[in-house]
């Protein structure tokens, strides 16, 4: 195939600090794409919760938290039909560019008044999420050739790239959107999507054939198979959207966020389940595709609760920066969401460091599933922290941000034990003909971690912050020692898999 002669070649690239050239498109494309995303996702919870008379939409928490856990889990949940259609269809090279059009159209709808453009905007943002995001990731791997060395690096520097967009968005949006307007502020991430999408239609030429082309249908039966199953699920998508509205605007059914979220929760649990049904037990794997899939089901489960946690940095940790934290300096207030860069601004600094780590360790590197192991134990540390710092704060004072800055510190290293690694992983587990759905699939775990995490930021004022912090603070832990016990024998389904 094409790509695999481009793929090839790449060993022989070092023209980006020592990787293929193609990677600084793909870098600069993650990081206007988080620029983005993260941007939005700083004023999002604030924005719903703010009073109306300040502009906002004077949601309570509760309901907020449920639409917070709904937006992101389904921006996730969309990886695997945006995977599935890119492998078949579109190839993700159009599957990324289709993406990140939707997603600036989505942010320009979040700038216009309106509840109907709010929620306009936050389903285009989902579906060209879906679109990007695995098949962005997917185009990283296929640079490198089978036992590229480089490989673990290069997505340790492509990492680094989304986090210099999430860094620098809560800064610009942020303070844009929380002292200026609300939705200016929507539209500054709506002009970085764009941005971003100009230098990847320009950056192509370094691509080569990768993403180019689909996967190819063994025979035109199965071409038109697939093209049917395409234009059925659309159609039902489309249906269902429409019998929706049409009973709301009837008044025949009263579709509550409450009911949606529940309804997420539904569709998240019969995701997983018919995935792994399928891919356990009817695919046609041989014995070692086979047990590679088995510990895809096994990391996946430890990456949905450590999302889980982790993502409270824009729901429960957000608020309470904003309603806990004393946010001045040298006399000088800034917005609460600036602190949302914290967390981006150590994986920039770290990001390296842990790059020359793991190829310096050599054959001591730890394995895949050990690196997620101190990914669950370290987000877990950091909700202990912050549980002290919400036990100061519940006496009526406002706490330190050094509080949020060592959650994040230590949430960091967490995320640089897992993310990235996670990445990486699925490039090496996949099937080839189910790479970019896999793909789909590790963003499924972050979906159903978001939607967690949602429900549990619904409860930020039903329970005392302490006893919340503290509770979820031990979630992690726990599943980090449960996944600790089970390293040896996952290590061994890997076979050859480093």
């Amino acid at each position: 195939m094409p790509q695999a002669a481009s793929t090839a070649a790449s060993t022989q690239d070092t023209r980006f600090f020592g990787h293929p050239r193609g990677l600084a498109t793909l870098f600069l494309t993650e990081l206007w794409e988080r620029f983005s995303y993260y941007g939005m996702r700083a004023l999002l919870i604030l924005y719903m919760t703010a009073a109306a008379t300040t502009g906002g939409l004077g949601f309570n928490v509760a309901t907020a938290g449920a639409i917070y856990g709904l937006y992101t889990s389904m921006a996730y949940l969309l990886s695997l039909p945006g995977g599935w259609i890119a492998d078949r269809f579109l190839g993700q090279r159009r599957a990324v560019l289709l993406g990140g059009v939707l997603i600036a159209l989505g942010n320009f709808s979040l700038a216009a008044h309106g509840i109907v453009f709010f929620y306009l905007g936050l389903v285009l943002i989902a579906a060209g999420t879906g679109l990007l995001k695995p098949n962005v990731s997917v185009m990283v791997g296929q640079l490198y050739a089978a036992g590229d060395a480089r490989r673990d690096a290069g997505f340790s520097i492509f990492y680094m790239g989304i986090n210099l967009g999430a860094f620098v968005s809560p800064l610009v949006c942020g303070y844009v959107g929380q002292n200026i307007d609300w939705h200016l502020g929507f539209a500054m991430a709506a002009v970085g999507m764009t941005l971003g999408l100009i230098q990847y239609v320009l950056g192509g030429r370094h691509l080569g054939d990768v993403g180019l082309h689909p996967v190819r249908p063994q025979n035109a039966e199965q071409a038109v198979e697939q093209k049917r199953k395409l234009r059925l699920s659309l159609g039902s998508a489309a249906a269902l959207l429409v019998m929706a509205a049409l009973l709301q605007w009837s008044g025949l059914v009263t579709i509550s966020v409450q009911a949606l979220s529940n309804t997420m929760g539904l569709i998240l649990l019969l995701a997983v389940v018919v995935f792994f049904l399928w891919a356990l037990f009817l695919g046609r794997w041989t014995r070692e595709e086979r047990e590679r899939l088995i510990v895809v089901g096994v990391l996946f489960v430890a990456a949905s609760l450590f999302w889980c946690v982790y993502e409270q940095a824009g729901s429960t940790l957000n608020l309470f920066a904003e309603r806990s934290t004393d946010n001045r300096v040298f006399g000088f207030s800034y917005p609460a969401s600036w602190l949302q860069a914290v967390n981006a601004l150590f994986v920039i600094l770290l990001a390296p460091a842990f790059a020359w780590l793991w190829v310096r360790l050599g054959p001591r590197e730890p394995s895949i599933p050990a690196k997620f192991v101190w990914g669950l134990v370290f987000v877990g540390l950091g909700f202990l922290v912050v549980a002290g710092g919400a036990s100061i704060a519940a006496t009526g004072v406002r706490v330190s941000p050094l509080w949020l800055v060592v959650v994040y510190l230590l949430h960091t290293v967490g995320e640089l034990c897992l993310s990235p690694v996670g990445l990486s992983a699925m490039t090496k587990l996949a099937p080839a003909s189910i790479t970019s759905l896999l793909m789909g699939v590790w963003f499924l775990s972050i979906s159903v971690g978001d939607y967690l995490g949602g429900r549990l930021a619904s409860l930020y004022e039903a329970l005392p912050l302490p006893r919340l912090f503290g509770v979820v603070a031990g979630l992690a832990i726990v599943a980090g020692l449960i996944l600790a016990v089970l390293v040896k024998p996952t290590r061994k389904l890997m076979g050859e898999v480093k």
